[in-house]
């Protein structure tokens, strides 16, 4: 039987702040990227449950949210520090997984097939594995257990806040038929107008259409939507043990135009990214800019290096080439991003040749 699990920390960079500020405990708090809520540039990067009472989400603007709530704790964001949290928590998860993938901070997939030899099994396994979690680093997290990573996914979503939910294989399609559409794990917000816009309002609705009309419509992603809409997902649970990418970001006090103050902000996120390539020992081939304009719509482009490299320096010259490349001179931005990717470990000093 294959038993599928996902492990979701709940509100993550919240709840690690609650450790360092119990006093913000049960009350309404968000990290955001600025430390000026009232008049910054920044967004919400986490809720807590009590901040989402009053409308307080993720991806809000914090001068919105502080409109919206003024007497909400306003915390900093501390990516190292929930990045130390994240390793501890997936190095418990890992001791309860036959094979485990992470695929964010605060999210980890592992296949419990071996561990456990049915659903009622796995459930008290997941429910050790989220007691062991609370005890040791005071953290809540929801687990969803399933056949696939799609329901196991979807089941987590069900378990929030702080819970354990199980959906069994013959329990998918009615777990998923009254959902909307847009609940659908990998569907977005876009997708999701353009289902609506066909009469697709619910999962129900998607898993009962004619697949060949969806492939016409939407051509290979069709077919996929279908399958999912239905509960089925072939993809197996990956191994991943390393870093994929390593990224920072700027938010501007004023939405701006001037290259020099873009150009400014690109090389001071690749020193920063530069460093924690180099703690990490790993080499990148691959630099990516994310454009952030003021109605918040998005722009990344990305160029493939033909090696390897360590070089900080050569991280801002390809970011900047690419600034000067696809950034509308006349329109203002609002965030500016650096990210490499492609990485892979290097030993010692040896010439970046090797890696090409």
């Amino acid at each position: 039987m294959r038993l599928i699990a996902l492990v979701d920390m709940d509100y993550f960079f919240v709840a690690c702040e609650e450790l360092r500020h119990p006093e913000i405990r049960g009350k309404p708090a968000v990290v955001g990227s600025d430390q000026k809520p009232e008049g910054g540039r920044g967004v919400v990067m986490t809720a807590s449950y009590a901040a989402r009472k009053f409308g307080l989400r993720s991806g809000m603007p914090l001068s919105m949210a502080y409109r919206i709530k003024k007497d909400t704790a306003y915390i900093p964001q501390d990516f190292e520090y929930y990045e130390e949290m994240s390793a501890k928590v997936m190095a418990i998860v890992k001791t309860h997984a036959d094979k485990f993938e992470q695929v964010s901070i605060d999210e980890a997939f592992i296949d419990i097939s071996k561990k456990a030899k049915d659903y009622d099994d796995a459930l008290k396994l997941m429910k050790q594995l989220k007691k062991e979690i609370r005890e040791k680093l005071g953290l809540p997290c929801s687990i969803g257990v399933s056949v696939n990573k799609l329901m196991a996914k979807m089941a987590s979503e069900g378990a929030k806040p702080d819970g354990v939910k199980v959906v069994r294989e013959d329990e998918a399609k009615e777990f998923l038929s009254k959902k909307p559409v847009g609940d659908l794990y990998g569907v977005g917000r876009k997708t999701s107008q353009m289902l609506e816009q066909f009469g697709y309002r619910t999962i129900g609705d998607l898993a009962k259409a004619n697949p060949v009309v969806l492939v016409e419509r939407f051509k290979s992603y069709g077919a996929e939507l279908h399958n999912a809409a239905n509960g089925v997902d072939e993809s197996e649970v990956q191994e991943n043990w390393e870093v994929k990418s390593i990224s920072r970001e700027r938010t501007f006090e004023r939405d701006t135009s001037e290259r020099n103050e873009m150009v400014e902000a690109i090389g001071a996120m690749s020193k920063e990214v530069g460093e924690e390539l180099k703690n990490g020992g790993f080499a990148f081939k691959v630099v990516t800019i994310k454009l952030r304009y003021p109605d918040f719509s998005e722009t990344m482009r990305s160029r493939s290096l033909s090696h390897r490299s360590v070089d900080t320096e050569e991280i801002a010259q390809v970011a900047v080439q690419l600034l000067d490349k696809y950034a509308e001179r006349e329109e203002k931005l609002r965030k500016i991003g650096v990210r490499v990717s492609n990485l892979a470990k290097y030993k010692g000093q040896k010439r970046m040749l090797e890696y090409a």
